[in-house]
C-alpha cells in the first residue's frame, strides 16, 4: 500500500508525508532532538523581532569521515528597535567555540537550543553590529529526509561520499546558527563550503570560485534573501551539465545540474525539460525571480526539496506516464511559490504548498489542453483529507506537519491546489493571474530587476483577490481554508424539479454557483443564498452536476475510498507487528 501511495506521490510531484519512504544511508538512530531544534516556526522572542539580518558570512568545513561539521557565522546584524542583544537558534549538540560583538570577544547564554549574546550596549533602530560564532560537531542524521530532517551521510555506488541536507520540516538550526522563522530571511549570505578534495559543494545562489589546500576544498557561494530552510549542502563527486535560457523578459539564465557519476546524459535531457517549465512559469505566472543567479538541481539522496536556486532532485530520473518529472516540476514551482513569495507563518503554508501543487495541473493545461487538465485536477481530489483546518485559528509550528490525525501535512497539498482550482473558477482567468502575480511579486507588472520577495498570509491574499476580483470572497476564505469540512451539497428531486441547498462546517454563507448540465443543455444555478431550484425540464431527465469539475465539495465516494485505505494499512501494519513479535520470541525460544 505505501508503495503505490509512493508512486501516486511521485506522479503528481506531491512529497506528501505519508509516503515517506526513503533511505539516508545512515542507519544507526541518532540522538532526539532538543524540543526548539525539533520544532520550526515557534513564536519568535522580543530581541529576535527587533532584528534584521543584512549580511551573513557563513563558513563551513564539512569532514564526511567523521561525520562532523565545524562552522563560523559572522553576521551583521540591524536594530529595528533598541536592541541589547542577539537571539538565534542552534541545535544544543553543538559545541560553541567563541563568540564576539565587533571583534571583541563575548559572553553568551545557551538553553536547549537558543543562544543568546549580550551586545554589551544597546542598539537604536538602524544601528548595526557585527557578531561571530563559531561551532563544531556531529549534526543531526536525517531520520526520514526530506520530511524528518538533518544531514544525510551517503555514498556513491563506488563508495565516495554523497552528503547533502534537509531542513524544512525542523528548521535551519540543525547545521547552523539562524533565527528559524520564516521572515527573518538574511538580505545577502556568502558562503564558503570546504569539503574534501576531490567532492564538489554545489551551493545557493552564484558562484564565487573555489580554492584547495592541504586536501581541502572551498566552494564559494553568494545569494539573496535566501529562505530560512533553503540554504542547503549538496556534496558529492559531481558532474556538472551547464547550460542557459533565454527568457521571454531579454534577460539570460544560467542553468546547471549537478549530477552523479554516470548520470550526465540524464541530467541533460531533464534540464532541457527544466526550459519547458520555465516557459511556462515565465508566460503564466511571470519572471523566473532569481534569474541574476540561476536555475540549478543538484542530484541528492533524498526525494527532493525547494532549495533556493539549487533544487534538490532525488527521483532518480524515473520516466513517467504524463511525460514530465512531476517531482522537479514541483519542487521548480517553489521557486515562485515559497522562495519569492513565503508565508508570514506556517499557518500560511498552503501558499507555497497548496500553490505549488496547482502549478502541476496548470502546466499539463498549458502544454496538454483540458482534458490533461481535468484529469490532473480529479486526480488530486482522492488525496484531499479535511480532517483539520488547512489554516490553523491558532498559531502553529511546523510540528503541525507530521501530525498523520490532523492531516494538514497533506491538505496544504493536494487541498490547497484543489481550493486554488475552485478559486480560479469563481474569478475568472483574468482577474485570478493578476492576483497571483500580485501575491509573487507585490504588483501587477513584473519585470526582472523591479521587485523584491514577498512575504504573505492567507488575509493578504483573500485582500487581494478581493480587490481584482471586485468581489467579497470572505465567504471562500472562510469554508475552504478557516473550516475543515469541505462544504457539502445536498441534493432533492421531485419530479422534474431539483432543490439544492449548500452546508458547511460552520453553517456558514456559501453562495457558490453551479453548473448543471441536462442533455446537451448547461444551466448555472446561482445559489446566491446558498440555495436553488433547477427545472430540469421532464421528470426523467438526466442531469450532470458541476460537470467540469470547477466546485470543491464533498465527496462520499471518495470518503469510502480512504476509509478503506485506512482499514487496509492498518491491517498491514497489524500483520508486520505479529510477524516481528512472533519472531522475536522465536529467537527468545531459541536463546533459552
Amino acid at each position: 500500500m505505501r508503495s503505490s501511495v509512493l508512486a501516486i506521490a511521485l506522479a503528481l510531484g506531491l512529497a506528501a508525508p505519508a509516503a515517506a519512504q526513503t533511505g539516508t544511508g545512515e542507519k544507526a538512530t541518532p540522538a532526539p532532538l532538543a524540543a526548539r531544534t525539533a520544532d520550526s516556526g515557534l513564536p519568535l522572542t522580543p530581541a529576535q523581532k527587533a532584528t534584521a539580518l543584512p549580511h551573513l558570512d557563513l563558513r563551513l568545513k564539512v569532514d564526511p569521515e567523521s561525520k562532523s561539521i565545524e562552522g563560523e557565522a559572522i553576521y551583521t546584524i540591524e536594530a529595528l528597535s533598541a536592541l541589547d542583544r542577539f537571539e538565534v537558534d542552534l541545535d544544543p549538540r553543538f559545541t560553541i567555540s567563541s563568540v564576539s560583538v565587533d571583534g571583541s570577544a563575548a559572553a553568551w547564554e545557551s538553553d536547549s537550543g537558543q543562544v543568546s549574546i549580550p551586545l554589551g550596549k544597546t542598539l537604536a533602530a538602524g544601528e548595526t553590529a557585527r557578531v561571530s560564532l563559531s561551532w563544531n560537531g556531529k549534526p543531526h542524521v536525517a531520520l526520514r529526509a526530506p520530511w524528518q530532517g538533518g544531514f544525510v551521510w551517503d555514498e556513491t555506488e563506488d563508495g565516495r561520499p554523497w552528503v547533502a541536507t534537509a531542513v524544512q520540516m525542523n528548521g535551519c538550526d540543525l547545521f547552523w546558527p539562524c533565527i528559524d522563522y520564516p521572515t527573518k530571511e538574511i538580505e545577502r549570505l556568502d558562503s564558503a563550503i570546504t569539503v574534501p578534495e576531490g567532492l564538489v559543494a554545489a551551493g545557493n545562489g552564484t558562484s564565487a570560485g573555489s580554492e584547495t589546500a592541504d586536501g581541502w576544498t572551498t566552494w564559494r557561494w553568494t545569494t539573496r534573501n535566501p529562505n530560512t530552510y533553503a540554504i542547503a549542502l549538496n556534496i558529492a563527486p559531481y558532474g556538472l551539465v551547464e547550460d542557459s535560457y533565454e527568457s521571454r523578459f531579454g534577460n539570460t539564465i544560467p542553468m546547471a545540474f549537478w549530477h552523479l557519476p554516470g548520470n550526465g546524459e540524464e541530467a541533460k535531457t531533464l534540464l532541457q525539460e527544466v526550459k519547458t517549465y520555465l516557459d511556462f512559469f515565465e508566460e503564466v505566472i511571470g519572471p523566473f525571480p532569481f534569474g541574476d543567479e540561476k536555475v540549478g538541481l543538484a542530484e541528492t539522496p533524498h526525494l527532493g526539496m525547494e532549495h533556493q536556486t539549487i533544487n534538490a532532485y532525488g527521483a532518480k530520473f524515473r520516466p513517467s506516464a504524463l511525460g514530465y518529472d512531476g517531482l522537479a516540476q514541483h519542487e521548480f514551482a517553489h521557486e515562485w511559490f515559497a522562495n519569492q513569495l513565503t508565508n508570514t507563518a506556517p499557518n500560511h503554508m498552503w501558499l507555497h504548498e497548496g500553490l505549488g501543487s496547482y502549478m502541476q495541473p496548470l502546466f499539463q493545461q498549458w502544454r496538454d489542453g483540458e482534458a490533461a487538465y481535468l484529469a490532473a485536477i480529479v486526480s488530486q481530489r482522492a488525496g484531499v483529507l479535511s480532517k483539520s483546518p488547512v489554516v490553523p485559528a491558532e498559531p502553529i509550528s511546523l510540528s503541525h506537519y507530521l501530525d498523520a490525525e490532523a492531516g494538514w501535512g497533506r491538505d496544504i497539498y493536494s487541498k490547497g491546489s484543489q481550493i486554488t482550482h475552485t478559486l480560479r473558477s469563481v474569478m475568472g482567468d483574468e482577474a485570478f493571474f493578476r492576483a497571483i502575480r500580485r501575491l509573487v511579486y507585490g504588483r501587477i507588472d513584473p519585470q526582472p530587476g523591479n521587485f523584491v520577495p514577498q512575504f504573505a498570509s492567507t488575509d493578504d491574499f483573500e485582500r487581494i483577490a478581493e480587490e481584482e476580483s471586485g468581489r467579497d470572497l470572505g465567504w471562500f476564505f472562510d469554508a475552504y481554508l478557516r473550516q475543515s469540512a469541505l462544504p457539502r451539497l445536498i441534493e432533492q428531486r421531485d419530479g422534474s424539479s431539483l432543490a439544492l441547498q449548500w452546508q458547511t462546517d460552520g453553517g456558514t454563507a456559501f453562495p457558490m454557483p453551479l453548473d448543471i448540465k441536462v442533455g446537451d443543455r448547461v444551466m448555472v444555478a446561482a445559489m446566491e443564498d446558498g440555495s436553488a431550484t433547477v427545472d430540469l425540464g421532464s421528470e426523467d431527465a438526466h442531469y450532470v452536476i458541476d460537470p467540469m469539475a470547477k466546485v470543491l465539495r464533498h465527496n462520499p465516494h471518495i470518503e469510502r475510498w480512504q476509509a478503506w485505505v485506512a482499514e487496509q494499512e492498518a491491517l498491514e501494519k497489524a500483520k508486520a507487528e505479529a510477524a516481528a513479535k512472533a519472531e522475536a520470541e522465536a529467537e527468545t525460544a531459541g536463546d533459552d
